[in-house]
């Protein structure tokens, strides 16, 4: 069994924005796998987590599968996993049928430091798995204003995340048509239109937003729409300390509530990661927006400041 031990990662070609938003995206990533391989007739074995006790890698119902020279999704690395490929093609090249569960501790037999231990259940992937695979949540719903540099560093880094964007400019050839050799992918979806400001309205509850236009006077209509609708679960504006204050005076003089304006971050970026680079920008803009996407951050991101400048604007 050993030449079958190390598992080459399936990657799939990202689908094409076209092509169905909101399906076949990192969102579902992994069921999108599961039906390709089923379509293809490759015998493949669904790993879950069904039970987790202590300090584990990965929770109650993650996933992965694994064919003889394949295997997409994690649960959780390391030995752990190692084993559970090798179980899973015992399993293909015996052609086994029968379901199974295999406990894992961790620490005593596996080696591995975390110190829980997990039940892991093997099946083999059947289209009733398919059908009653459950739905992921995608981690936050982002309307990104502008398409420019940071705007496109930042598209490219939420390319591999499971979130669903609206990427919206007034300047429709400033959209790239490529990412690297491909298409972008369906949960990136780009809209070209004359007053993006009006887009605001059309965003859910609790939406997250980036301001990062080309134009101070659009930030500033983008911005105030969006502290007008009130329910937004986060908005961050590119900018120097000194274009918040500018932008701060206007919303104050125009009524917006000062509780509200406080909940603009502006620079944008968690702190302590230095540098103007549109790339360096971008990887500081996406933490923080996966740091709001936390529950249990709520209170601290609503306290704090951004002290740096994103650009000299």
């Amino acid at each position: 069994m050993e030449q079958y031990v190390a598992a080459a990662l399936y990657l799939p070609p990202l689908p094409l924005a076209g092509e169905g938003w909101g399906e076949g995206s990192p969102v579902n990533a992994l069921r999108d796998i599961a039906a390709h391989w089923l379509h293809e007739n490759i015998d493949t074995i669904l790993i879950e987590v069904v039970q987790a006790r202590g300090s584990v890698p990965r929770g109650e119902g993650t996933r992965m599968l694994v064919s003889l020279t394949q295997a997409a999704g994690t649960i959780g690395g390391g030995h752990l996993e190692l084993k559970a490929i090798e179980a899973a093609r015992t399993m293909l090249t015996t052609r086994e049928t029968e379901p199974r569960q295999i406990d894992y501790p961790l620490g005593p037999a596996l080696g591995q430091c975390c110190g829980g231990a997990v039940s892991l259940h093997f099946e083999r992937l059947s289209a009733r798995h398919v059908d009653a695979w459950p739905d992921d949540t995608p981690f936050f719903h982002l309307q990104l204003y502008g398409a420019g540099h940071v705007g496109r560093a930042i598209a490219r880094l939420l390319t591999t995340l499971p979130v669903t964007v609206d990427w919206i400019d007034e300047r429709e050839n400033e959209f790239p048509s490529t990412l690297a050799d491909d298409g972008w992918p369906a949960h990136i979806r780009r809209i070209a239109v004359d007053t993006v400001e009006a887009e605001v309205r059309d965003a859910p509850p609790n939406s997250f937003y980036l301001v990062l236009t080309h134009r101070h006077d659009l930030d500033l209509r983008i911005a105030e729409a969006i502290l007008r609708r009130g329910d937004f679960g986060f908005l961050g504006l590119i900018g120097s300390k000194t274009k918040r204050a500018r932008f701060v005076h206007h919303f104050e003089a125009r009524g917006i509530a000062r509780e509200t304006i406080a909940r603009m971050r502006c620079p944008i970026g968690i702190e302590g990661i230095a540098g103007k680079q549109p790339e360096v920008i971008a990887v500081a803009a996406v933490a923080q927006l996966l740091q709001a996407a936390q529950p249990a951050s709520a209170p601290a991101r609503l306290a704090s400041r951004g002290t740096s400048s994103n650009r000299s604007r």
